[in-house]
């Protein structure tokens, strides 16, 4: 187990690249059970949900090979439909096989997903679209069993707007009998992704990038190639790690308008942003952080995927900002760990209040998941003396090599190993 060990107060300077969105190639990836043969996925990130992943996909027959970012995945050869608990349960997103293996074969059985440190996040949504497509779905030992002759065609209407049910609904309809009609469909990035890959294989999906998808199914598709798109949350997160510690640094990210409401935040933040092409740079150099609220929302509104590093930034903010999570009630885990830094944070229900303070001192905190662990690094580069991040096995389920890339821009960050839990 390792710990990051962060020495504070360095500006940053220089250029780093964002890597692929894990989201997204953690959707595409099960999509290639959908047909047989040779599927290249490139700027795939090198992070442990996607080795994750991966073998899962092993398990189910699928041939993988991964280097240098790009994966090759054979799906010729599919030798089983049963996604068992010792690999679904380090991460929610192998539910994912569920749509895929069920429109293909018939028959799937999926183990209860687990992988988040926080909140009850249910997955009703999938069964109940499942269940709509015509699927026979039973709970048994822990497993989803799901079965069906074929699926057909339906009018779905999420009741909330969810990436993964939108995703899986998705896979599962590009090979139903039929027309399926999804609405208040998920428009985040990912899902355009996984939809224009889907098409790529023969899908017949209208008004990709809308919150109404309309699937008309087909027979068979086809092996084809992908490319994961740039990391929306890993493009904010550096960015704000540049303001952060009153910086100026360059990120290469394809797509901004992916993070326009991450951008607009920033620039009401004062500081100064700058895109050219697919470059965007930050200079937050003599800034004097302006407190800014957010409600975090579904795309295209302010992810929730930010709403702890957006924490970190207010705590040094002169004023005080609101920082509400309208898609997850008890996302605030990172708050306590904040305030051992120095923070002044209350929570009020489903609110964070920060009143932001001169300055954050170093000291030992401890991560609890994914987006928490990354809001303490923040706060750690911008604190005086050392901060210890414990856990940070939650950061490399999503972050590439995260530490690496902040030295690059001068940050003092070191991956240690440790003994401490």
């Amino acid at each position: 187990m390792d710990k990051f060990v962060i020495e504070g107060g360095h500006q940053l300077s220089g250029r780093v690249k964002v890597s692929g969105a894990k989201n997204a190639a953690l959707a595409i990836m099960p999509a290639t059970l959908l047909n047989n043969g040779m599927n290249v996925i490139t700027n795939v990130p090198e992070v442990n949900d996607i080795f994750t992943m991966i073998k899962l996909l092993r398990h189910i027959g699928v041939d993988a090979e991964y280097a240098e970012h790009d994966l090759k995945l054979d799906t010729s050869n599919i030798t089983s439909q049963h996604a068992p608990y010792e690999h679904v349960k380090k991460m929610r997103a192998s539910v994912y096989v569920l749509g895929p293996l069920l429109t293909k074969y018939g028959y799937a059985k999926v183990s209860m997903p687990g992988g988040c440190a926080w909140g009850p996040r249910p997955i009703n949504l999938h069964l109940e679209a499942m269940k709509k497509l015509g699927a026979e779905i039973d709970l048994e030992g822990g497993d989803i069993i799901a079965r069906t002759s074929r699926l057909h065609g339906a009018h779905i209407n999420f009741d909330i707007s969810s990436v993964g049910a939108t995703g899986n609904t998705l896979m599962a309809a590009v090979m139903a009998k039929g027309t399926t009609l999804l609405q208040n469909a998920a428009k985040e990035p990912e899902i355009t992704n996984l939809c224009e890959y889907l098409v790529k294989m023969g899908a017949r999906i209208e008004g990709i990038g809308t919150s109404k998808l309309e699937i008309e199914g087909v027979d068979e598709l086809i092996h084809a190639d992908s490319e994961i798109i740039s990391d929306r949350i890993e493009a904010g997160t550096l960015l704000i790690a540049g303001a952060i510690t009153k910086s100026k640094i360059e990120i290469e990210y394809k797509n901004s308008f992916h993070i326009d409401s991450v951008l607009s935040k920033l620039e009401d933040s004062g500081a100064k942003v700058l895109i050219n092409n697919n470059i965007i740079n930050i200079d937050s150099k003599d800034l004097e952080i302006k407190s800014i609220d957010v409600s975090t929302a579904v795309y295209p509104g302010f992810p929730t995927d930010m709403q702890a590093q957006w924490i970190a930034y207010m705590s040094l903010a002169k004023g005080t900002a609101t920082v509400t999570d309208t898609i997850y009630l008890d996302r605030f885990n990172h708050v306590p760990e904040l305030n051992r830094l120095g923070a002044s944070i209350e929570l009020v229900n489903n609110s964070a209040i920060v009143r932001g303070v001169k300055k954050l001192r170093g000291a030992k905190v401890m991560s609890t998941d994914l987006r928490a662990s990354a809001s303490l690094v923040l706060a750690g580069l911008a604190a005086e003396g050392t901060t210890e991040v414990l856990r940070i096995y939650h950061l490399d389920r999503g972050y590439q090599k995260i530490e690496e890339k902040l030295s690059s821009l001068g940050a003092s960050i070191t991956r240690v190993p440790t003994t401490e839990f």
